[in-house]
């Protein structure tokens, strides 16, 4: 049996970061989804998804993050990765997540590259 999914939201200038705690899966996903196209809604067109506490993501799940990263396309915003374990990078970088959305080791580094003015 696996948790659900916590999910924090920190609004900063010109940038939200989404903080995930626990398994993303269809709920997880849609739960990601609807906050970040909330977020796009208000304005917002960097994204950064913190996985610091997941450790694990299933294929429907990677499918939301997708849909997740063709928004962003759309409205010509960015979207970032932080605090992967070493399988969802290898799992990201495989199913070309990492082609749209950038990859990064940690929040800092994350926010130095994806902060309006960076």
């Amino acid at each position: 049996m696996t948790e659900g999914l916590k999910l924090t939201v920190d609004r900063r200038q010109g940038l939200a970061v989404l903080y995930t705690d626990g398994y993303i899966n269809n709920q997880g996903g849609e739960e990601i989804a609807r906050a970040a196209y909330e977020l796009i809604d208000q304005g917002y067109t960097q994204l950064l998804l913190n996985l610091h506490g997941t450790k694990i993501i299933n294929s429907i799940g990677i499918s939301i993050l997708i849909e997740i990263i063709e928004r962003m396309l759309q409205i010509e915003g960015r979207l970032g990765f932080c605090s992967l374990t070493p399988t969802i990078e290898k799992t990201f970088h495989i199913m070309g997540l990492a082609q749209y959305a950038g990859i990064y080791p940690d929040e800092a580094a994350a926010t130095a590259d994806l902060s309006p003015g960076a």
